[in-house]
């Protein structure tokens, strides 16, 4: 199909078509995208397939909503920004900003949605409370990482398995089970909770009178999962506006207005996030279908474990537009008719604790208050010879331009006060001074957790001859970076909104200031990976905690040294060198930021790789001022190598 005109109007998104037993198939992420699509009948996209072998859609045809303009793509006739990430993936129509991630991907749709047609307020609710559904990235959100990560993968796996254990649920199908079974707790949930007690005093004033009719009730309840589905779902529904749902009580009676709020009933959870259908539900449901479709000869050993997911499962398909959207895409959605499961309230089987639980357990257990200071880890550091140690830095008086340079690469163009603006200059010219001495012609530099721009941008300017990539989860701050580089008029820079992980590229260089936290340790994780070298000025080292690719410490000598709490007390301390703090404790703050940062460093090393812990000139740029500086040794073709850091001719 050729649809050249089209593509000047509408976005492009790029979807992956797998293949089991040689036959082509859509995996879970490409489903989830073309059901979110059907429900919000959005056609602002033009949609390509994208296969590693040659397909066609006609195949697949079952499975697309007819309304989308699909086309089949191979995987090496991408965009270039596109081959540098994991699909799913949007390019607007700049072909300069590329959109990639389920998560990313799908709330952009709604975005779409809402700009073609701002009265759908449906699709504005699947955003959630303060419109933050699934917002946080996955290495962050480990709520985001089970919805949009763990159990697409479980399902995907059990697929290919599916012969296998059907009485034992993949962990993270578990993990949701249970969370199910929770009580929520929403924004300003007294009224429903009053207005669920005063139906549950009505019911047992009706209990002696129900007879047997009640007892053929409860028959029923242990079948049919709808039978439970109270004034919670009747809350949801109206949310959504359906005509065909009775509304709310208005007013409880004057006795249940005087009971406590602590005396009254909890609710239970209708949709995945609690009591209103959102985005998460839709990532879900897919996934849920599949493996559901997967156990109709096996379902009685395994679905007795998943009561509370079999009343989920059914009160979504009651949201209005799900069934129809659900046809479009090939599935046939229906209660399943299996063998007799006894329903919970608000409790699932207690015998193993869930993924969620143990993480944030062990959370509360590593950000237990600290008693006492630094000294005795410091002290017991040096005592194994390990101390903090900076490298002179190479270049310490070379600054940027800044008078000559146009007005929209300056920070002080920005919302910022002065001072803090000559901060950020300052801050600006100690990295960018250290990728000019490490870039050469033609590399591409990747400036990690960019925000508006503020090094990437100076970074394509100064270096004209090189490739700059923006990554950034946040689509406000992309906005402002593209707004400033058009009026730049910079042809050497591109932008991608995505989580880390979802960016596959090569790239010679990447540069991080202030990345918070474990941002640190997932950029320079990712270069490393990539074979590039790293310039990184670390952040929040409170924030620091274990990762799902990294503990703490990182190095061998720190771990043989120091137990994981005693490396939180050093993270914690390292954030004590605030301006306003006394001489004597922002040294001692000093002095644990770079033993974290050696602890890193240490790390790097044993995979290949040279670095450098400086502190940026002048200190006074910031309280967090350390730059870690890295390149992988002994590479050729290209790599960089050691001896580019010792020279000063920037």
């Amino acid at each position: 199909m050729n649809h050249s005109d089209e593509k000047h109007q509408y976005s492009s998104l790029y979807l992956e078509v797998c293949s089991r037993n040689e036959e082509p198939r859509l995996p879970l992420h490409t489903s989830i995208v073309l059901f979110l699509l059907s429900y919000c009948e959005c056609k602002s996209f033009k949609v390509f397939l994208v296969s590693t072998k040659p397909a066609s859609s006609q195949s697949l045809k079952s499975q697309l909503p007819e309304s989308l303009d699909v086309s089949d793509t191979h995987l090496e006739f991408l965009p270039q920004l596109v081959r540098g990430c994991r699909l799913p993936a949007v390019l607007d129509e700049t072909g300069q900003l590329c959109r990639a991630g389920l998560a990313v991907v799908l709330r952009h749709i709604i975005n779409k949605t809402l700009e073609a047609d701002p009265s759908r307020n449906d699709v504005l609710a699947l955003l959630g409370f303060k419109k933050t559904c699934l917002k946080a990235c996955a290495e962050v959100s480990k709520w985001t990482r089970l919805c949009e990560i763990d159990i697409p993968s479980a399902v995907e796996k059990h697929l290919q398995n599916s012969t296998h254990q059907y009485q034992h649920p993949p962990p993270s199908i578990l993990t949701l089970e249970r969370r199910l079974a929770e009580p929520v707790k929403v924004h300003n949930d007294d009224k429903i909770r009053r207005q669920k007690l005063q139906e549950q005093r009505r019911n047992e004033e009706d209990k002696s009178s129900e007879g047997k009719q009640h007892v053929d009730t409860e028959s029923k309840a242990a079948q049919s999962p709808q039978v439970y589905d109270g004034l919670e779902l009747r809350a949801a529904l109206a949310k959504l506006s359906v005509n065909s749902v009775p509304a709310l009580t208005t007013r409880e009676n004057s006795e249940i207005r005087k009971v406590k709020t602590t005396d009254l009933p909890l609710l239970e959870h209708v949709f995945a996030e609690g009591l209103y259908f959102t985005l998460t539900d839709v990532v879900l449901l897919p996934c849920i279908y599949q493996y559901l479709c997967s156990l109709q000869v096996h379902a009685a050993s395994t679905l007795h474990q998943l009561p509370c997911l079999l009343r989920w499962y059914s009160h979504v398909q009651e949201v209005p537009g799900v069934l129809r959207a659900a046809k479009t895409c090939g599935m046939a959605l229906s209660v399943p008719q299996f063998p007799t499961v006894s329903l919970p309230g608000t409790s699932a089987e207690d015998n193993s604790a869930s993924i969620l639980e143990q993480e944030e357990n062990q959370e509360m257990i590593s950000q237990s208050p600290f008693v006492g200071g630094p000294r005795p880890t410091m002290t017991k550091l040096k005592e194994n010879g390990i101390k903090a140690a900076f490298t002179p830095h190479p270049c310490p008086a070379w600054t940027l331009p800044w008078d000559s340079l146009p007005r929209a690469i300056n920070p002080t163009e920005g919302k910022m006060s002065n001072i803090r603006a000559v901060r950020k200059q300052e801050q600006l010219n100690n990295l960018v001074a250290m990728v000019a001495q490490l870039a050469k012609p033609g590399y591409t530099i990747v400036d990690f957790c960019s925000g508006t721009g503020h090094v990437g941008i100076v970074v394509a300017h100064s270096l004209p001859d090189c490739q700059v990539i923006l990554i950034e989860n946040k689509e406000e701050s992309l906005v402002r970076a593209q707004s400033r580089t058009r009026e730049l008029g910079l042809k050497n820079i591109n932008f991608i909104q995505a989580n880390l992980d979802y960016f596959t590229g090569p790239f010679h260089i990447g540069v991080a200031l202030h990345a918070c936290g474990v941002a640190t340790d997932m950029v320079m994780e990712h270069c490393i990976q990539a074979g590039a070298a790293f310039v990184i000025s670390p952040c929040c080292y409170g924030f620091i905690q274990n990762a799902v690719k990294f503990t703490f410490p990182k190095s061998k000598r720190f771990q043989e040294t120091l137990s994981n709490k005693e490396h939180m007390i050093l993270c914690r301390f390292a954030d004590q060198t605030g301006f306003q703090l006394p001489p004597e404790r922002r040294l001692i703050g000093k002095e644990c930021m770079g033993l974290v940062d050696l602890d890193r460093s240490w790390a790097a090393e044993t995979r290949g790789y040279s670095v450098k812990v400086m502190t940026m000139e002048p200190e006074s740029c910031s309280p967090k001022n350390n730059m870690l500086t890295g390149w992988p040794v002994q590479k050729s073709g290209g790599k960089v190598t050691a001896g580019q850091l010792e020279g000063t001719s920037t």
